[in-house]
């Protein structure tokens, strides 16, 4: 277009010295000053046109096929050449990515009722209460059962970080025995470095969670149910250890997981198909004791089950497993740790038919841990098991929300090493909940639980009994 420009302005000079008027009224002397002038003006802008076509090649190159500026009206013809002035040059720079950290998190606020059963009990027998919530007791309010606050986010090419803590625990033995709440806790401090630029392979570094247990590795934020079975997270009660652990994760595997996420499913987390890994052991927050090592093993691999036919369209079956070697020590009555490292051994397997809508999620594991021992008043190495079956229906709706209704079993039967000496557990209870999402971030649980439980204290005997209304609300942000 500038080139076109420059073509007209030149006719139109040269048609203006050639009109034959003009022209006779001129000398031969003008005519030819009229002709070295306009000589020198096609000279200029020829310049001109050459340096501005040079300028423009970088920033095109650069930026691919750019459309043009528009053109620039010349001025009258100068009676000397004009001199162009140079374009700054055009650099090419490479600056690196920017990296940021999110900030994010939820808070749990919660509402147990007694619909009736053993809330109380005689010095000596087991009253209704439960290792996951505190505020199932005689004196049950609204509690906060977490209050999660995390910092993530890549810090270069290879290696991210995740900070976590929780601002809903509570401290005892601060002034006589009454218990403080909503003090701060660290839960999560690791980075992943990832060893190849696929990201395929990880190695997580700090305290993180232990890849033992499908619901364990699930967030809090993401679980349907109000706790964790008992079973599958007296493994690791707290979820969490110090130590190394890499993951592996096919890009196959990955794009299912991707579509499950898109699709609005509660997936278990930032973790591989497969995870190999090594811990202090003793528990989260909690000083080693020995120097072995806790040795983990995970494996979990989805399948889309649309082969199977129309029915099973778009269905997902996960199925996996995972084993645990350990040493751990107990705490004991005296107000120390035990002396003497019990074994700690276990296996596990869980399967997950993600519900579209009906699904059934169920785990169960055997091994042997530290278990309190009535008849010789010592903790000693015994038996183990238990599990959970689920089952869920998803409904989402664009015009109130989602809905999750679902029910639960558990069974347990073995030693909590998270409590002083190791009490054994006697867990039977029935869950039936729902859950309502109206909005992505607010999720309301409203629950019956039918429990039979011995309580986690050696000092008192037998099962107690109950009927409970759950609620809870989750905000997330």
């Amino acid at each position: 277009m500038r080139y076109l420009t420059i073509r007209t302005e030149l006719l139109a000079a040269t048609m203006l010295a050639l009109v034959p008027g003009t022209a006779q009224a001129q000398s031969n002397a003008e005519l030819q000053a009229q002709i070295d002038d306009l000589k020198a003006q096609v000279q200029a802008l020829t310049a001109a046109l050459a340096a501005s076509r040079s300028a423009s090649a970088p920033a095109a190159a650069a930026s691919g096929a750019a459309p043009q500026s528009a053109p620039t009206p010349l001025a009258a013809a100068p009676a000397q050449p004009a001199q162009a002035t140079p374009s700054a040059p055009t650099s090419i720079l490479t600056t690196p990515q920017s990296r940021k950290l999110s900030l994010r998190g939820y808070t749990q606020m919660r509402y147990n009722a007694f619909l009736s059963g053993d809330d109380t009990a005689p010095a000596g027998v087991s009253r209704l209460r439960s290792v996951h919530d505190s505020s199932i007791n005689d004196r049950s309010g609204f509690s906060l059962r977490r209050v999660r606050l995390a910092f993530q986010g890549d810090i270069s090419d290879r290696v991210s970080l995740y900070l976590q803590s929780d601002f809903g625990s509570a401290v005892t033995n601060q002034a006589g025995s009454e218990r403080r709440e909503h003090f701060a806790q660290l839960r999560d401090a690791y980075a992943d470095i990832s060893l190849d630029k696929r990201k395929t392979l990880r190695l997580r570094a700090g305290q993180s969670k232990v890849p033992y247990g499908w619901e364990n590795m699930q967030s809090s934020s993401n679980r349907l149910t109000l706790d964790r079975s008992d079973a599958i997270n007296s493994a690791v009660p707290g979820e969490r250890d110090l130590g190394l652990v890499a993951y592996y994760t096919p890009p196959s595997v990955q794009k299912i997981w991707d579509d499950l996420g898109h699709d609005g499913q509660k997936l278990f987390g930032n973790y591989g198909a497969f995870g190999l890994g090594v811990f202090n052991g003793q528990g989260i927050n909690r000083t080693e004791q020995n120097s072995g090592l806790m040795k983990v093993a995970f494996a979990t691999w989805p399948f889309r089950l649309d082969g199977l036919g129309d029915a099973f369209e778009g269905q997902v079956l996960e199925v996996g497993g995972s084993a645990m070697l350990n040493e751990v020590q107990p705490e004991t009555r005296n107000g120390s740790v035990s002396t003497i490292a019990y074994k700690d051994n276990r296996a596990g397997l869980h399967a997950i038919l993600y519900p579209q809508p009906i699904g059934i999620q169920a785990e169960w594991n055997w091994g042997k841990g530290p278990q309190f021992d009535v008849a010789t008043q010592s903790i000693r190495t015994k038996p183990l098991s238990g599990g959970y079956v689920q089952m869920m229906v998803r409904l989402p709706s664009d015009d109130f929300g989602a809905l999750m209704p679902y029910a639960r079993w558990q069974h347990y039967r073995g030693g909590w090493k998270a409590s002083t000496n190791a009490p054994r557990l006697e867990t039977d209870e029935l869950e039936l909940g729902l859950e309502w999402q109206p909005w992505k971030a607010l999720e309301l649980t409203v629950a019956y639980a039918r429990m039979k439980r011995a309580e986690a204290d050696e000092r008192r005997t037998g099962r107690a009994e109950g009927d409970l209304i759950r609620t809870q609300l989750q905000w997330n942000y």
